[in-house]
């Protein structure tokens, strides 16, 4: 068995890994960053591909909660975690969210000018940027649709840098990661921590195994440690190493239905649409989708039983979401003899009704903006062609038809003074002297928005109150 030893271990190499382990190596920390997916190129392999979710995605993208219905979601499992795989949109928390977090949850330090402060920092680190020229037609058809429907729309910025000879996707390992090993810092990929050495209040060790093949043990030693594993992925951590009070319950996600919309027109296929109507912010929101020839196969299957005759003329359709808030709330939990941890998905009647809404709602613009045939994700939902018939998928969305998926996963350890959060304000493990976690798994709810860009913020945020605590 090998060991080896490092000042701060960071377990996790995401938005929250890459951002904590930049911080404190450009702070003179030694820092080892330890990722149990592969490092993988970035630009090597074809975005929203096949051979994209076989190298980078967990269990291939083939994840669900379970639940009636159940939600599949998908993980980053590679250098970079989901930042590689995700569509890199960019939303700052809205000022009115962090001060609602703020006192309900009892976070110290968690004023709108801090965060701001933080997300400036990621925002210099990573290129956020919007579209040079006029947007893709996938993408500017929302917002034609909602501006014939009056409805407020906008452009999110993207984590991508603009060249003459196209678009550089910012990710992780494009960016933080780089820099943070150019400071000192080392990445050890296909390397899983399976558990946390613990005596009394201090982790003394992680028990690590390589997921190369080869199936070496190793012990990693640290006089701090941070899991930056993601809302599944950390509190399955702490669970193994027997750590349980308040971790991996109060999970969050944006449950999100979808419709396969046909134009009499041909769309671009290489890239997630940009423009997102807001018409009905925070609690749910309406975009669109990577819709490249197998994401609309996959979306046309639940409403069409011929889907293989649909997909003939599949350059005109477009693949787009209503997304919500959740009332619901999940559970991860890490069982003795499974390597994944199960979770579940409790879904109220409140968001099976604005689920609902919000189906219809999208195929209200998508309509508007010209789309001729709406599939929505529903078993045996009907193929609407016309607003008057949109009707019916009211009554379809039902808990044994409706298909879901999500992206974003968050909440399922929480921060904050009160008796729900799993640590304190600035991620400290309760009982603890030197075991953080700064991650997706930290926000105390889901906010309604892609959670990247109050991920880093708040990395930032809790990276530096650790350097002044150490």
């Amino acid at each position: 068995m090998t060991t080896l030893d490092t000042e701060v271990l960071v377990i996790g190499s995401g938005a929250g890994g890459a951002t904590t382990a930049a911080v404190l190596t450009r702070a003179g920390r030694q820092v080892r960053v330890v990722e149990e997916g592969p490092a993988v190129a970035p630009g090597s392999v074809e975005p929203f591909s096949l051979e994209e979710m076989v190298a980078k995605y967990r269990h291939r993208g083939g994840s669900a909660a379970l639940g009636a219905p159940p939600i599949a979601y998908a993980e980053g499992r590679c250098v970079g975690g989901s930042t590689e795989i995700n569509s890199g949109l960019w939303h700052r928390l809205p000022a009115a969210m962090a001060e609602q977090w703020r006192r309900a949850h009892h976070i110290d330090e968690f004023t709108p000018e801090v965060l701001d402060r933080c997300a400036d920092w990621a925002e210099r680190e990573v290129t956020v940027s919007c579209v040079p020229d006029a947007p893709p037609r996938s993408s500017a058809v929302l917002a034609d649709g909602a501006q014939r429907l009056g409805w407020h729309a906008v452009e999110v910025p993207r984590v991508v840098r603009y060249e003459q000879d196209g678009a550089a996707k910012q990710t992780m390992a494009a960016t933080l990661l780089p820099r943070a090993v150019a400071a000192g810092a080392e990445i050890l990929a296909d390397c899983r921590v399976d558990r946390l050495v613990r005596r009394g209040r201090v982790v003394v060790a992680a028990e690590c195994r390589r997921t190369d093949g080869t199936g070496e043990r190793l012990t990693i030693r640290a006089d701090q440690f941070v899991v930056c594993g993601g809302a599944i992925q950390s509190p399955a951590l702490l669970q193994r190493s027997g750590i349980r009070r308040r971790i991996g319950t109060g999970l969050k996600v944006h449950p999100t239905i979808k419709v396969a919309a046909r134009f009499p027109f041909a769309l671009d296929h290489g890239d997630v649409p940009m423009h997102r109507i807001t018409e009905f912010t925070p609690d749910l929101a309406l975009g669109g989708s990577a819709n490249r020839r197998g994401q609309v196969a996959l979306a046309l299957a639940d409403a069409s039983p011929e889907a293989a005759t649909a997909m003939a003329d599949w350059q005109g359709i477009g693949v787009y979401y209503a997304a919500i808030r959740s009332e619901g709330s999940g559970r991860v939990l890490a069982l003795p003899g499974l390597a994944a941890p199960v979770v579940t998905y409790r879904l109220t009647e409140a968001d099976m009704s604005r689920l609902a809404r919000g189906l219809v709602h999208l195929g209200e613009a998508l309509l508007a903006a010209g789309a001729v045939e709406l599939h929505p994700s529903v078993i045996g939902g009907r193929v609407v062609h016309r607003a008057g018939d949109l009707v019916d998928w009211w009554p379809a969305v039902t808990r044994a038809r409706a298909n879901l998926m999500t992206v974003h996963l968050t909440s399922s350890i929480g921060m904050g003074e009160d008796a729900r959060a799993g640590t304190d304000s600035f991620g400290a493990v309760r009982g603890f002297d030197n075991l953080r976690v700064n991650d997706a798994s930290l926000l105390p709810d889901a906010p309604g928005i892609n959670p990247q860009a109050t991920i880093m913020a708040i990395a930032v945020r809790n990276a530096e109150q650790a350097l002044s605590s150490w």
